[in-house]
């Protein structure tokens, strides 16, 4: 197949790298043309994923254009820049398309799936890929398991055939809201996981925030349509502990140095990765208000990233909230 990844970070590169060891023509497109030039003559993404080599296969291009006529293409484009990526472009015309990029538009509430049928993109088919897969540990040849989910049997069977490796296993499913919402809002448990990391906190907080932090993420599932079942699959528990407890996981991270005392500026600043939880908190919560749901780490999440209030003070008020039955 003519394979398209848009989006030349850690994950794009890792699924592009895959896609080629499966024989598959690809495209992996980039907007640094740095980067773009290295994987091309070096065969590496050092800014990326600077240990791995990639397969030669993997051609790269900062020409939107030249990935027109795909039979498939990954979307692995930050959530906040799809829109402003493809809304003037004919890339997806004709195509199948797997999103692996997980927050919520801010502004619109929207995840991916809704984003591409808001633009009118003339793919033919959806599908999402998520689960617990860092991309450092994928392109090391890490045993890693995730999840194809479409409302298109024949998608997500295809997604599976595409990336299933010795190493790399793909599950399928037909819950795609389910899958969206747990590959948005965990990021947002995620640095909730962090500032308590950060803070010092034990082993204690850290199983309650994941514990309640899904409760949370499918209450909102569910109230959007999803299948309660996912929430406790790869999509939802796997990918939430990965994320909340990585060493790799950049919304840990920007948790972490929050706890740690540094601002949310000076954070984002110095990362070269986007850490999608923060724009989908803010998304989050004003979706869940629409919806009467209640989330209250993300709240507290938001009051601290944006609203300046004290980490330790936003935890005790969470301890503090009246008490009722699991």
């Amino acid at each position: 197949m003519r394979i398209t990844v848009l989006g030349a970070g850690a994950w794009g590169t890792a699924l592009a790298a895959i896609a080629a060891e499966n024989r598959h023509d690809v495209t992996l497109w980039g907007r640094e043309p740095h980067v773009v030039d290295e994987i091309n003559s070096d065969h590496r993404n050092t800014l990326f994923l600077p240990n791995a080599t990639l397969p030669a296969a993997v051609h790269a291009t900062t020409v939107l254009e030249d990935t027109i006529g795909s039979d498939l293409v990954v979307i692995a484009v930050p959530t906040q820049h799809i829109r402003s990526t493809l809304s003037t472009s004919d890339v997806l015309r004709g195509a199948h398309v797997v999103s692996v990029a997980k927050g919520i538009e801010v502004g619109t509430h929207l995840r991916v799936s809704q984003i591409l049928e808001s633009l009118r993109a003339g793919n033919t088919s959806f599908g999402v890929l998520s689960g617990p897969s860092h991309a450092e540990e994928v392109i090391a040849r890490m045993p890693t398991t995730v999840v194809a989910a479409s409302t298109l049997a024949d998608v997500a069977l295809l997604a599976q055939h595409v990336f299933s490796t010795d190493v790399f296993r793909v599950y399928t499913s037909d819950d795609v809201t389910g899958v969206e919402v747990c590959g948005a809002l965990k990021n947002v448990i995620a640095i909730a996981a962090g500032i308590v990391d950060g803070l010092g906190m034990g082993d204690n907080t850290k199983a309650a925030l994941i514990t309640r932090g899904l409760a949370e993420i499918s209450r909102l599932g569910v109230a959007l349509g999803a299948q309660q079942q996912t929430f406790y699959g790869l999509a939802g528990l796997g990918d939430l502990i990965v994320t909340c407890a990585s060493r790799h996981s950049r919304n840990r991270f920007v948790g972490d140095e929050i706890g740690k005392g540094r601002t949310l500026q000076d954070i984002l600043m110095h990362m070269t990765a986007v850490a999608e939880g923060v724009p989908t908190t803010r998304a989050a919560l004003e979706l869940a208000s629409t919806l009467g749901v209640e989330l209250p780490i993300t709240e507290k999440v938001a009051a601290i990233l944006f609203d300046g209030e004290e980490p330790r003070s936003a935890i005790r008020n969470l301890m503090l909230r009246p008490v009722k039955a699991e």
